[in-house]
């Protein structure tokens, strides 16, 4: 072996084992504000779940111990007296239902554009992009107009409408990436077996496209579970009030009448739903959108 090739040798440890220090040293700052801010969302969050089980008296007196004893009361009053539950049940419906329509919408426009070469494909792209970029706040009036003439203001289809609307934009770019970066081979093979072009794709593309749905459904879950504008403007009927809706009325009653652990516990039965969908499927999120990113 000659000198040279020693050399290398005996170079490549340390020069990896300083590559490593440097990347090292480049992130730990990142991790530290990482870290931080996890322990203070952590903190805020154990805090409001602490003081959603104590009684009035206990919070007033002891906002940052742990309550003793446990007390329930609060969310039975914020579920049944504040009417959370019925407001819970309205938000479950409208946003499951929207999600649904969006994902399965936006699941067809995307292949298209992601595996179909036609005029106007990128075009079309763009436009949905676009669509990214316009504020709801515009929109307010000339939907309210609309849903107006068709009689679907103030109800609940009026309201999955819109979402589905507005939700499609961002759901078709994200999903038009992540099909983008499925192999073209299974495609070829399904379709040399015999299977038509809506076979290929429900049968074997969707399939593949399972994490890249799941992400952009949590996305939506996650952005409609929260949305209280576009539910304030098409909805006057309190009870048809979605969850953001209720949670105002609980804000106002509950801070005018001092009963701060049932606003409290009103704002746990809000962050519950979101929290639970995340934790369960954050493999799936991940995974959509780092494939997604790949040739998208």
């Amino acid at each position: 072996m000659g000198l040279n090739s020693q050399r290398a040798l005996g170079a490549d440890p340390s020069s990896r084992a300083a590559s490593r220090r440097r990347r090292w040293g480049d992130s730990v700052p990142s991790y530290v504000i990482l870290y931080f801010w996890t322990g203070l969302t952590l903190l805020l969050l154990g805090w409001v779940v602490l003081n959603s089980l104590k009684t009035n008296p206990q919070l007033f007196t002891d906002p940052w111990g742990f309550p003793n004893p446990f007390n329930l009361k609060s969310y039975v009053h914020a579920w049944s007296v504040a009417k959370m539950g019925s407001y819970f049940l309205n938000s479950i419906v409208v946003v499951l239902v929207s999600v649904f329509a969006t994902v399965f919408i936006a699941a067809m426009a995307a292949y298209v554009l992601a595996r179909v070469n036609f005029v106007g494909n990128n075009l079309l792209l763009y436009a949905f992009i676009g669509g990214m970029g316009i504020p709801v706040q515009l929109l307010l009036v000339p939907l309210f107009m609309l849903l107006r003439q068709f009689r679907l203001l103030d109800s609940h289809l009026g309201l999955i409408l819109v979402y589905i609307g507005i939700s499609l934009p961002f759901t078709v770019f994200v999903l038009t990436g992540f099909f983008r970066s499925l192999p073209s081979e299974m495609e070829e093979a399904a379709a040399i077996d015999g299977c038509t072009e809506f076979q290929v794709y429900w049968k074997v593309m969707l399939p593949l496209a399972s994490p890249g749905l799941i992400a952009a459904a949590m996305f939506n879950f996650i952005t409609l579970w929260n949305e209280y504008l576009l539910a304030l403007v098409l909805l006057t009927d309190p009870d048809l009030s979605t969850l953001s809706l209720g949670m105002y009325n609980l804000k106002t009653t509950m801070t005018s009448t001092a009963d701060w652990a049932a606003l409290f516990a009103g704002v746990v039965i809000m962050m519950v739903p979101s929290l639970v969908i995340y934790l369960l499927l954050q493999r799936f999120i991940i995974e959509g959108l780092t494939l997604g990113a790949v040739k998208g």
